[in-house]
């Protein structure tokens, strides 16, 4: 099979951020949203150079011959076209900055530079220098004698060549601390950064030598780092090997430099030199190093019409509120979908259920978790209250660890079983099983998830929540969470895909049977929504059905290794990914037409990582109102010619148009929320009018 079939993980996924970028670009956005859109560009940028580029890096080092399994490319050649895209897409983020700050200034927003301040103004700066910047600074100057100062991850630093009567040094001054970044003039919406400002005054600082040049650098650290020593040492507690590993990650090798002005090639030399990076790690910004401010320039101009409009999460129209919701999940299965729908009947499950004496287990696996979350809250109530509350805590959820440290300790305290999942496998489910002792036998209530049990995200990502009174479902959830507590794999299950070992081979199967009715000259169909694909294993089953005929629709938000419409192999294959207000999240897979379709939804994407190397779980939806409501989800999300884009067989994406009325998927989901809470309310007045 062609190379010319697959594409590059770390490429799709620039190609993905580049789509992200192309937000900030468009002025049919409003227009804060379109600056918080460049920082997420950046933000994303920096995590992908953090794990992506650092794991690269370290391949280099260790197994330089080693292929990527589709495109062949070395980690070398990967860094180097990696490099070159990044070299592209910089400049394409300062251009849509610059654009963006021109427009704020006709809402009076103005980022300054010195040079361009008033006489009063640049006075009260200096002052302000003096008196709030400069004692809380430490400046250093760097020379053959002094040992390099360790450069923290991601912070700014003003880089200074300093020259006196002894020769040409280095000075060096943080430009992160106790003060603030945003530095507004006279109560106005100008503003200057911290890091221009200390920049400027330098001298102020360097009394006694003449400034050369000067710049202001960002340094990115590698963060992949892998837990082994002390993992499985049964006389150490886990966190303590966990929060070792978080200091360790901070002080990593260095992947990136940005600067923000050029400087000179000797100093830029020693720079490389002491960080151990080569010229082609250099990277040059007309933009700040940092845009993380954006959200302060959003609270600094309160004006609704440059914003996103507020929407607020939906009472589901399933749901009764002066009903028990395990009552009516016991009479019929119940979908959230979020952020259209609220979380909260699912958190009035949890605690409905701390309280309830015929509760007798809670159990669920935590991955990511809000900063004040009531679904911890409401765990540690049940255990409190007597129930038996059993927790798997990934700790090695990356950049969450220190987070889920913290909540593990909580946990424990008030009384619940805390576990942290099976060896060499991230647990990444999201299953929540209660057990009820209803007389004679067990009841389950169980609830499966495409996303974290995070009441924040819930609002910004797109996810499914199932929950149901499936006796069997529940009997396959039993099973799998016996088997984390006794640390071992579930090898086959009745109705739940459970991953690493009962997930990627099912979906084959069901691929295979599309395959043969294709063959057959029955009608034949796959889809999938997923965040990304590069399995292989299922890239070429999707390839093989796809040449037997079989039409093949993915709407994947990011990274996409297979490449769609190409003839003789990937020609009944379409490729969609939607990029627009909500991050897209959940996870639909379908096998069948619409008359005869098995529809599951799940928290894993179609990547290797997720298939075979955690522990995974993908539901089945039995309950024909939501079989239904799924379907018609997919079908408006592959209509939408507003904000998605359609993969060319190049691999490259565009905007997917047409002559069709306009569809926005999200807003259209927003609007059909509101509409089904406008009923239910209008519902109740009519009853409630009626009793009276």
């Amino acid at each position: 099979m062609g190379r010319s079939v697959y594409d590059n993980r770390e490429l799709s996924w620039l190609k993905f951020n580049e789509r992200v970028l192309e937000e900030a670009q468009d002025r049919r956005v409003p227009l804060l949203e379109r600056l918080n859109f460049a920082a997420i560009f950046q933000s994303n940028l920096d995590e992908f150079f953090m794990v992506r580029v650092g794991s690269l890096y370290d391949q280099m080092l260790v197994s330089p011959k080693k292929k990527d399994s589709k495109t062949k490319m070395t980690a070398k050649q990967q860094l180097s076209a990696i490099f070159d895209k990044v070299n592209e897409l910089e400049p394409m983020k300062d251009i849509a900055y610059k654009n963006i700050m021109l427009e704020l200034m006709d809402h009076d927003v103005e980022q300054i530079n010195f040079r361009s301040a008033t006489t009063k103004e640049r006075e009260f700066l200096e002052n302000y220098f003096k008196k709030e910047i400069k004692p809380l600074i430490s400046p250093l100057i760097i020379d053959k004698k002094t040992p390099f100062p360790f450069l923290k991850n991601k912070e700014i630093y003003c880089v200074l060549q300093l020259q006196s009567k002894s020769g040409i040094r280095l000075g060096l001054i943080p430009a992160s601390g106790q003060f603030s970044r945003i530095i507004t003039l006279d109560g106005k919406k100008r503003f200057i950064l911290a890091e221009d400002l200390i920049l400027h005054f330098a001298p102020l600082v360097f009394k006694n030598y003449k400034i050369i040049d000067k710049t202001l650098i960002r340094v990115t650290r590698n963060a992949d780092i892998t837990v082994e020593e002390g993992l499985y040492d049964h006389d150490i507690d886990f966190r303590e090997v966990m929060e070792e590993i978080c200091k360790k990650r901070k002080k990593l090798q260095p992947v990136r430099l940005q600067l923000s002005e050029n400087f000179s090639q000797p100093a830029l030399e020693f720079l490389c030199k002491k960080l151990t990076l080569d010229m082609e790690h250099i990277f040059y910004l007309k933009t700040p190093l940092d845009l993380s401010f954006a959200g302060s320039i959003s609270d600094m101009l309160d004006v609704p019409a440059l914003k996103f409009d507020k929407i607020s999460p939906q009472k589901s129209e399933s749901i009764s509120e002066n009903q028990s919701i395990t009552s009516q999940i016991k009479r019929r299965d119940i979908l959230l979908s979020y952020p259209y729908e609220s979380i909260k009947p699912f958190i009035e499950l949890l605690n409905e259920s701390a309280k309830d004496p015929k509760v007798t287990d809670i159990k669920i696996t935590l991955y990511r978790l809000a900063k004040n979350s009531q679904i911890i809250e409401a765990l540690c109530n049940a255990a409190e209250n007597g129930k038996n509350v059993f927790v798997l805590v990934e700790l090695r959820a990356r950049f969450d660890e220190e987070n889920n440290i913290g909540w593990s300790r909580r946990l424990q305290d008030a009384g619940c079983t805390v576990i942290y999942g099976p060896r060499e496998l991230k647990v990444h489910s999201k299953l929540l099983l209660i057990t009820r002792n209803n007389g004679k036998k067990k009841e389950y209530i169980t609830q499966i998830g495409t996303g974290n049990y995070n009441e924040k995200t819930s609002t910004l990502y797109t996810d499914l929540s199932l929950m149901t009174a499936n006796q069997e479902i529940g009997e396959d959830a039993e099973g799998l969470f016996s088997a984390l507590s006794e640390n071992r794999l579930v090898e086959e299950a009745d109705h739940l895909l459970i991953a690493p070992l009962a997930l990627r081979n099912p979906i084959i199967e069901m691929i295979d049977e599309e395959i043969i009715r294709a063959k057959n000259d029955e009608p034949a169909y796959v889809a999938a929504k997923i965040n990304s694909l590069c399995d292989k294993v299922l890239i070429d089953k999707l390839i093989e059905a796809s040449q037997a005929g079989v039409k093949v629709d993915l709407v994947i938000r990011g990274i996409c290794c297979l490449k769609a419409g190409i003839e003789g192999f990937t020609e009944n294959i379409t490729v969609t990914s939607i990029v627009g207000r909500y991050l897209e999240h959940s996870r639909i897979y379908i096998f069948g037409t619409k008359e005869r379709c098995r529809i599951y939804i799940s928290s894993a994407d179609y990547m290797t990582r997720n298939t075979i190397r955690r522990v995974e779980v993908a539901a089945p939806v039995y309950n024909e109102r939501i079989r239904k409501r799924l379907w018609t989800m997919f079908e408006i999300l592959l209509n939408d010619n507003t904000k998605a884009r359609k993969q060319l067989p190049d691999g490259t994406y565009i905007y997917k148009t047409n002559d069709k009325p306009p569809v926005d998927a999200q807003r259209y989901f927003i609007e059909e929320a509101y509409k089904k809470a406008e009923r239910k309310a209008a519902a109740k007045a009519k009853a409630k009018s009626r009793k009276k």
